[in-house]
């Protein structure tokens, strides 16, 4: 019997021969003392691996938990961008992810070539500006930028650019459209989304609200502005559980973002219910249970298991990290 999972598209994550959970966490557990290491799980890998994580969370509270691990190592359950974050702010770190082949679209989206390029040919127009960008990014693109956000700092960092300047804003247009609506301040936006928020289905959204009379939607500003418009709140994930936290009188959720956001929320807030938001397959346009990133459900126990106990992949060292710390540290830190 094999342990897999489906992601967008029909893809099976692993086809690696089953193990029982429990002993893998158990393993995990002594591997962590074995190989003095510290374990930080984003809220979108799958809820088994956010509960044996020393440090659980959204892009900016783990960027700021890697600067006080006092391990060794630090293993990311997460993304590549996110393992390079921790590498760039606790340089003298192992830093170790599962799976280096857990990219993501809106860094993909926005190579540094050519984001180099572009900022070239709008200075040669005239555009005086500073790059704000999403920590969705690679560190390479980081180097290049003036500014880095998350969803949970975005509005706070954008009202900090200063107001002679024009604001080039990478790599997430709906990001980007949403807090030039919310802070007033002009941009220039770079086409890129992310490939889960983006497949959210607007009819169904619309559906699920009359069936359940007093739901409140909840969704990533990642989101489209069709599925914003018809939104109650909008946040970051951080955001979204402490919202849900606030409401003391039982309510049903709509959660548009990740599916594995929902294991947070259900731990933070039981009182609540939480539905997740079903989107729309690009291929056949039919509705489908695809909000999964295929990226982090790279993140499997047997991969952070074989993480640990292999000791790589690791996040080597790179020349532009210096210069995407200190912007990384500028924008996240203080």
């Amino acid at each position: 019997m094999s342990q897999g999972g489906v992601v967008p598209g029909g893809v099976v994550t692993s086809l690696e021969p089953y193990e029982d959970p429990l002993d893998l966490m158990d393993e995990i557990d002594q591997l962590k003392k074995d190989r003095d290491a510290t374990i930080l799980a984003h809220f979108y890998v799958d809820g088994e691996i956010q509960d044996i994580a020393d440090f659980s969370g959204d892009s900016l509270k783990l960027a700021r938990d890697a600067t006080t691990v006092s391990t060794s190592t630090i293993l990311f359950a997460g993304v590549h961008f996110m393992a390079e974050t921790a590498k760039m702010l606790s340089p003298d770190k192992r830093v170790l992810i599962p799976d280096l082949k857990a990219g993501c679209s809106l860094a993909e989206s926005c190579p540094p070539q050519a984001l180099k390029k572009y900022q070239d040919e709008l200075r040669e127009k005239g555009h005086d500006f500073q790059t704000v960008a999403y920590i969705n990014t690679s560190a390479a693109v980081k180097s290049l930028c003036d500014w880095i956000v998350t969803s949970g700092n975005a509005r706070e960092i954008v009202e900090r650019v200063p107001k002679d300047k024009e604001i080039l804003f990478v790599p997430d247009r709906h990001l980007g459209r949403y807090l030039s609506e919310v802070t007033g301040r002009k941009m220039i936006l770079w086409p890129g989304s992310c490939m889960v928020h983006e497949v959210f289905s607007i009819q169904d959204l619309l559906r699920a609200k009359k069936n359940t009379p007093g739901s409140i939607v909840m969704a990533h500003p990642e989101c489209p502005q069709n599925i914003l418009e018809v939104t109650d709140f909008i946040g970051g994930t951080e955001a979204m559980r402490k919202y849900a936290m606030s409401l003391e009188e039982p309510k049903t959720f709509l959660v548009a973002t990740e599916a594995n956001m929902l294991h947070p929320l259900e731990k933070s807030a039981p009182q609540h219910t939480f539905v997740p938001v079903p989107g729309i397959m690009a291929s056949t346009g039919e509705t489908c249970a695809c909000n999964r990133c295929p990226h982090m459900a790279l993140n499997t126990l047997q991969a952070v298991r074989n993480c640990l106990r292999d000791e790589t992949p690791e996040i080597e060292w790179q020349p532009y990290f210096e210069s995407a710390r200190g912007v990384v540290a500028k924008s996240l830190l203080n």
